[in-house]
């Protein structure tokens, strides 16, 4: 039975087949051997009674990244209890746990870019430095007695509905996995994104992605090729360019890079944030007002005009050569592309062994890169700062939808689409954390808390109400899609004059959401039964 609302959830409509079980009744085969028939029923009612004893776990969470972490924290405090977390590594941490870049970092303040539930007073810098993030989030887990929920080097190889136990088959590194519903958290910047080169099977040298830093690898007195100027170039870029013997810099396009208003943290400062909980507040309550400054600008691009001759005066004060100032000049509106902050970039780019080619790499020689206006220059190293397949998420590989389908086929023409960044059609009982159309310009911790609120809302309804299946309808999807994306048509992401990662190859934007944080934190306070299809 389908339903529309809970109201409609009644014990009484639900009809439960009273089917023969096949062991109950004794059969003799045609050549009369009662026994080889009993083995037979006797095999089975074996097989289905191991099948039986399979736990069938309420929830599996996939992935022990930020995401994973708030969702187990906010199950247990729930008391939601019958989960587990799989996670593929041998620690949590995700993208903190990968990424370990020279000078790898947060971009968003370390007050704001913490779990609200878990404030910190160690951080040594305003803007907290990878260690110690990761640091961080084991201590959570660990605060928390979250560890005893996470199997450890136990990544997902496959999931798929079953239709008839309407439950989810998960395939692991470690066994096969049954659960009634999945959260689905490992994050958009998983898979590192490497491009397709000409003649990339020919070079001899080092080649590494700054996602898969070798360090093992000396760069001392080496060329080193760094193709990308984005988010993870800007880091590591002024860390390798007093190693280099020659720096070459490969940007397609140029990034819109402003000053980063770091400073350190000293021991007195970090005891006044522990004595005095209010300062953490108030400092978490400023940085989060200041990001929504920036996002109303965001969805008003002509607000934006101001900040855009600012950054170009800023620009000429901080490159002097004028040829080199031309090729960092950003031909799009600021906010466009993601904002980046440095301070020691463009110091970097202007140092005697660094070259800036303002073109993409198209060619590889032998040991010799080749950028599309023709510039070749040998070198010993290349380093790839090309960032992340965030279009279509890796884990859509290994999903296969209610239909069979493997979500990655089906996406392949198109971005995939969620509701509120978490429910996806023909996928029942199951939510992406931080999916299509989530982003704001704010903590990644902040948006998977609210996410994880909803889902946990809606899991705690099906507990209560005995129902089997959910899925968000699709009249319902479709309409949230149309308008979200008739309302980032006048944002600065698709009206800005660049080509950025929010958008898919037809253009069609898959990342951002087009309203204010607030707005979203009030549609993902409870997930309305109303908008999903029910079966009990």
């Amino acid at each position: 039975m389908t339903t529309d609302t809970v109201l409609d959830l009644k014990p009484e409509d639900v009809n439960v087949d009273q089917a023969t079980s096949p062991e109950s009744t004794p059969t003799t085969s045609q050549n009369g051997d009662t026994n080889s028939t009993e083995k037979t029923v006797a095999k089975r009612t074996a097989a289905r009674k191991k099948a039986a004893d399979v736990h069938v776990y309420d929830t599996i969470v996939v992935g022990a990244g930020i995401s994973g972490i708030a969702a187990a924290y906010k199950l247990t405090q729930a008391g939601y209890d019958d989960f587990i977390v799989l996670e593929r590594a041998a620690r949590v941490g995700g993208a903190w746990r990968e990424n370990t870049y020279p000078g790898c970092g947060c971009d968003v303040p370390s007050s704001l870019y913490s779990f609200s539930f878990a404030p910190s007073s160690k951080w040594s810098h305003l803007f907290a430095r990878q260690p110690e993030i990761l640091d961080y989030l084991e201590s959570v887990v660990e605060q928390f007695n979250l560890g005893e929920k996470i199997q450890f080097n136990n990544g997902l190889e496959k999931a798929r509905w079953d239709e008839e136990k309407k439950q989810w088959v998960l395939d692991t590194a470690q066994g096969q996995y049954l659960a009634k519903t999945v959260i689905f958290s490992t994050g958009p910047l998983t898979e590192p994104q490497t491009p397709k080169i000409k003649g990339i099977e020919t070079f001899k040298g080092e080649m590494f992605h700054s996602a898969k830093w070798n360090h093992d690898y000396d760069l001392t007195g080496k060329r080193i090729a760094v193709i990308g100027t984005g988010a993870s170039a800007i880091q590591f870029i002024p860390q390798i360019q007093p190693l280099a013997k020659e720096l070459y810099v490969f940007q397609r396009t140029a990034p819109w890079v402003l000053p980063k208003p770091d400073m350190q943290l000293g021991e007195k400062a970090k005891s006044w944030v522990e004595k005095y909980p209010k300062i953490q507040e108030k400092w978490r309550g400023a940085v989060a007002t200041t990001l929504n400054v920036i996002n109303v600008g965001l969805r008003n691009p002509k607000l934006l005009e101001p900040a855009n001759f600012l950054s170009r005066q800023l620009l000429k004060k901080q490159v002097k050569d004028p040829e080199l100032r031309e090729k960092l000049t950003p031909n799009f509106l600021i906010g466009c592309k993601r904002i980046l902050f440095a301070n020691n970039y463009y110091p970097a780019l202007q140092a005697d062994n660094t070259t800036v080619i303002a073109h993409g790499l198209v060619e590889i020689d032998g040991n010799t890169v080749i950028g599309a206006n023709g510039e070749r220059h040998e070198v010993d190293v290349i380093i790839w700062g090309t960032g992340f397949d965030v279009s279509h998420p890796p884990i859509g590989s290994k999903i296969a939808n209610a239909k069979g389908e493997i979500l990655s086929e089906v996406w392949k023409n198109s971005s995939p689409e969620a509701y509120l960044g978490a429910s996806m059609q023909d996928v029942p009982n199951a939510f992406l954390v931080l999916g299509p159309n989530i982003l704001v310009y704010d903590s990644f911790i902040g948006i998977a808390e609210a996410q994880i609120d909803y889902i946990l809302s809606g899991l705690l309804k099906m507990k209560e109400l005995q129902f089997s299946r959910f899925e968000i309808k699709k009249d319902v999807l479709q309409k949230h899609n149309e308008k979200v994306q008739k309302q980032l048509k006048s944002t600065v992401f698709n009206t800005g004059g660049c080509v950025s990662y929010y958008l898919d190859e037809n253009g069609k934007n898959f990342a951002a959401w087009p309203w204010s944080l607030k707005k979203l934190k009030e549609e993902l306070v409870d997930l309305d039964l109303k908008h999903y299809d029910i079966v009990l």
